[in-house]
């Protein structure tokens, strides 16, 4: 009988280098992919930083590399009074990037947070309760909230408009928490609907079975679970909330101007001032950069969680 053994042995091999080959050419492929995306992810935010210490003709030339193609300068920031040689001189316009500031933070995060308490109040009842309001149910009522964000926010500017005027509301931090509560509220309904909906009736009975009400077992059991799907929807609210600039241009003119509405107005008589816009805009985008590492890990819990789709 013929020995074969080597035979199959060589076989093996082979078959294992060829599968150890495909398996690191696999590996590269996405991690090249997950380094390229990285990179065009982070570019524009390279890219703002940078140019927030760059003189005119680096802008118009658009040299990119710092001490290669140009010396940083604190152009930039010193036209907001927040460079080193100014941040201890007063300035005006560092006293209204400073109230802008406030602004926007007390409107994002007033509104964020009164839409995740409502939208996951009207969540939870969409997950455990059946509702019939004239030929709408559950599912009719959810989409109804769903489509108030297909209008886009033009067709709802001349309502907003003649309605904030007759009540007052023109040019407060208070309208804008109205109006954007209500223009993020519908995302936190459908995103903490299916939180919800993942988690065992059977808890909330168990406790209520031992002396707690429905109000009871959802704040003691249902939200501490779904804490990080809660998390999400508020960083997700508050992103879009704190760079919303239509609507704070349209209602706002002096005491309530938000971030936005000052970054879009750096222009001057020469043309948009670049350096200055993107000191602002690195200034606007440093504290939600903050927050997402800060809460990094209940965001990643929730999106697992089937929290954001």
């Amino acid at each position: 009988m013929p020995d074969t053994a080597p035979t199959q042995i060589f076989h093996d091999s082979a078959s294992d280098r060829t599968f150890r080959v495909k398996w690191y050419a696999g590996r590269v492929a996405i991690y090249g992919i997950l380094a390229l995306w990285t990179f065009i992810s982070l570019f524009p935010i390279y890219w703002t930083i940078s140019t927030s210490f760059k003189l005119a003709p680096d802008v118009m030339q658009g040299n990119m590399v710092p001490f290669v193609d140009f010396a940083p300068k604190w152009r930039g920031w010193s036209s907001l009074g927040l460079s080193p040689d100014t941040i201890g001189r007063e300035s005006t316009v560092r006293a209204e990037f400073l109230a802008r500031f406030v602004n926007s933070a007390v409107t994002a995060l007033a509104s964020s947070a009164l839409a995740v308490a409502l939208g996951s109040c009207a969540a939870y009842g969409l997950s455990r309760f059946r509702y019939r309001f004239g030929f709408m149910r559950n599912p009719d009522i959810s989409f109804f909230f769903l489509s108030q964000l297909i209008l886009p926010p033009v067709v709802l500017a001349l309502p907003f408009l003649v309605l904030y005027r007759e009540l007052g509301l023109l040019d407060t931090r208070i309208g804008l928490i109205l109006l954007y509560t209500l223009t993020v509220l519908p995302i936190v309904i459908w995103i903490m609907r299916d939180q919800f909906a993942s988690i065992p009736v059977e808890l909330e009975e168990a406790a209520m079975v031992d002396g707690l009400s429905i109000w009871g077992a959802f704040l003691t059991i249902v939200l501490p679970i779904a804490l990080p799907g809660i998390v999400a929807a508020f960083i997700l609210c508050l992103v879009l909330t704190w760079n919303e600039y239509f609507f704070a241009a349209l209602l706002t003119s002096t005491n309530a101007k938000t971030l936005p509405v000052m970054v879009a107005s750096q222009t001057g008589s020469q043309g948009i001032n670049w350096w200055s816009m993107a000191a602002l805009s690195t200034a606007a985008i440093l504290p939600l950069i903050v927050i997402g590492v800060m809460l990094e890990k209940y965001i990643i819990k929730g999106m697992s969680a089937g929290a954001v789709k």
